[in-house]
């Protein structure tokens, strides 16, 4: 990490994303910002980097994200943490086809810039186990909170069904799923207390990425040294009704 004086109209940086609101503590507005480099024939965003401007000094304080590539990332400024002080949420949609996201949140209190949460980290923590099950179920296990989910497959078309059970619902050959790194990651006030909680998506997928099942839901809170895991929850799709 180091201090200089930014111009974000440099040649070799773009500005990719902006917020403006005191980070560091001392009431005045601070300019923060996400510099990145583009490619002429390519969306793809590199050498991602987080840029924050003292609101009274203007010195600025950079670092590199640990993963500096994606698509149009977004900045979010808000008490994550309890201290009074915003915090800063990055989120970088990875450009896959599972719609992952790479999520950073850092605090810059007192102009110490410290990484409070990691999507990487985050994702080896949080593992899931997706098997399919005879009379036409598929259970989700999650290791976190050691606890078990069951979707019901009754609804799917028969074409679908056909492809994995017999006439008597029974499996013809094991099939397992998975679920997915983070999918999305949403600042939310739970509590109306200012403070935001963290709510996580991670997208369940069957026999193959578009065989989508459902989402894992959870929710995550500071608890004075890191965000812990607080509530889960999945949420599965409906079916027109005939």
């Amino acid at each position: 990490m180091q201090n200089y004086y930014y111009n974000p109209n440099a040649r070799s940086t773009t500005v990719v994303a902006f917020a403006r609101g005191d980070v560091n503590g001392d009431k005045i507005p601070d300019r923060v910002y996400v510099t990145g480099t583009k490619e002429s024939d390519v969306a793809i965003i590199k050498n991602l980097t987080l840029v924050i401007q003292d609101g009274v000094t203007g010195i600025l304080t950079q670092v590199p994200l640990n993963e500096n590539m994606g698509y149009n990332p977004t900045l979010f400024l808000g008490d994550l943490t309890g201290d009074g002080v915003r915090d800063i949420l990055i989120t970088i949609p990875t450009g896959g086809s599972g719609g992952t996201t790479y999520n950073y949140v850092y605090t810059f209190v007192h102009n110490n810039l410290r990484l409070l949460f990691d999507s990487d980290v985050y994702n080896q923590m949080y593992q899931y186990e997706v098997t399919y099950k005879n009379d036409y179920k598929v259970e989700v296990f999650s290791s976190i909170n050691n606890t078990k989910y069951l979707i019901d497959l009754t609804l799917r078309e028969p074409e679908y069904l056909n492809e994995i059970y017999d006439t008597n619902g029974k499996l013809k050959s094991a099939v397992t799923g998975w679920v997915d790194p983070i999918s999305g990651l949403y600042p939310i006030d739970f509590d109306s207390n200012k403070i935001y909680e963290l709510l996580v998506y991670q997208k369940i997928a069957g026999r193959y990425h578009a065989d989508s099942l459902g989402f894992i839901q959870n929710r995550l809170k500071w608890n004075g040294s890191m965000f812990v895991f607080d509530f889960q929850d999945l949420a599965i799709f409906g079916f027109q009704a005939e």
